[in-house]
């Protein structure tokens, strides 16, 4: 039996002694287990100063308020014994916060590790629409690059097909071109050697006029350049000249003719020089027409200054520089000046303008009896400038006899 007064210790007091209280602190409590200090108050944690439960402070949960709640008798002898273990040598005094600061340490350390866990997510939900934008934008790219090089594969093919339907079309058209390229050779080559016939024949004649009658009318005969107009040459010579004039005009249309192997139209103003003009006007246009649509190629009109000056407006339809009724025809005219014969000193500027001088009096003047139905100057200008391409004077020839050409 315990003596009263001596509250009985737990079962398991013993061994928290001897598992709790180190060699140290037990040195320390021996001295002082005999009794109270000279002070007559007992020293802290002494077995007299506990005469009534220590109180324990118990935070309630959920709140910053602290609880006392005094422990049971049953305790109170390991009490003593935790508070002799808090004993620290060097005059420490005992740390009541510690519990407080480590719990307050796990909280933040808790809170810490959830915040990085959050902000974890965050990122990562984060980083999700950024890959799912970059898978886009790959997604894109590799479309857009698929897109251009199939662009570009359509557009090689389509220039490939390009390049064979052109080259195709080519070949396909240098068929017909090669023939008529080989028919234009056969008529310059038989228009060339006509010429030079000719030109062995009239041998007084002018270099200059061959030359140029010879461009003039071989220009026209290549089919390879566009018709826009006929080709119009004049020849006048004066009195001296008059059978050369005929039969170098006549020959010089025969070889252009012959060279298309067509014929040639040939009008004579002497014949038609006392009708009327409006007759003379409506045959010349239906021989002339008529002609033409046949498939002849050259036109005569010999002593074109016979001619009544009204039917001569009739050559506005032939002779038109744009709007010509035959384009890839030829028209020569002859002119039998009054002069007894032509100076050869005279220039080609010169020979013009005194053919046109004398039509202008032929076709205007009133005095004379020939120039019945007259027409004035402005239509007389507008002909002129019609008919007067090339003006060529011919020269006599005194191998001819006076019955025919040769």
């Amino acid at each position: 039996m315990m003596e009263d007064g001596e509250e009985q210790a737990p079962p398991h007091a013993p061994e928290l002694k001897h598992r709790r209280k180190s060699p140290r602190f037990a040195a320390e409590a021996e001295p002082d287990s005999g009794g109270a200090p000279e002070g007559g108050e007992p020293s802290f944690g002494s077995p007299g100063s506990l005469t009534r439960p220590p109180i324990r402070a118990c935070r309630a949960a959920g709140g910053s308020s602290a609880s006392f709640l005094p422990e049971s008798p049953a305790k109170e002898k390991v009490n003593d014994y935790d508070v002799t273990e808090h004993k620290y040598s060097a005059g420490d005094q005992p740390n009541v916060y510690t519990p407080l600061k480590e719990s307050k340490a796990d909280f933040f350390e808790k809170t810490q590790e959830h915040h990085s866990t959050k902000s974890q997510s965050r990122s990562k939900f984060r980083d999700r629409p950024s890959t799912g934008k970059q898978s886009q934008h790959l997604a894109k790219k590799d479309g857009s690059q698929s897109g251009f090089c199939k662009g570009w594969t359509l557009l090689f093919v389509l220039l490939i097909s390009i390049s064979l339907f052109a080259f195709l079309w080519i070949k396909i058209q240098s068929l017909p071109d090669a023939t008529l390229s080989s028919r234009n050779t056969q008529i310059l080559q038989a228009f060339r050697a006509r010429m030079k016939k000719l030109r062995n024949t009239y041998q007084s004649q002018d270099p200059n006029l061959w030359k140029r009658t010879h461009v003039f009318l071989e220009k026209h005969l290549n089919t390879s350049h566009l018709h826009l107009e006929p080709a119009i040459l004049l020849f006048t010579a004066g009195r001296e000249a008059e059978k050369a004039l005929r039969c170098l005009s006549d020959e010089i249309a025969n070889a252009f003719a012959f060279s298309q192997n067509a014929t040639t139209i040939k009008i004579n103003g002497a014949d038609k020089a006392v009708l009327d003009s409006d007759v003379v006007k409506l045959e010349v246009d239906d021989e002339l027409s008529s002609g033409f649509r046949q498939g002849k190629k050259v036109a005569v009109v010999h002593r074109f200054e016979l001619l009544p000056a009204g039917s001569t407006l009739i050559f506005y339809k032939y002779c038109d520089h744009e709007n010509a009724a035959f384009k890839d025809v030829a028209l020569l005219l002859t002119v039998l000046l009054d002069e007894q014969s032509l100076r050869r000193s005279l220039t080609f500027q010169e020979v013009e303008e005194k053919v046109r001088d004398f039509l202008r009096t032929k076709f205007t003047s009133t005095d004379d009896p020939g120039s019945f139905n007259s027409i004035d100057t402005d239509k007389l200008s507008g002909l002129w400038s019609r008919i007067s391409h090339l003006v060529l004077p011919v020269w006599p020839e005194k191998s001819f006899s006076m019955e025919g050409c040769t």
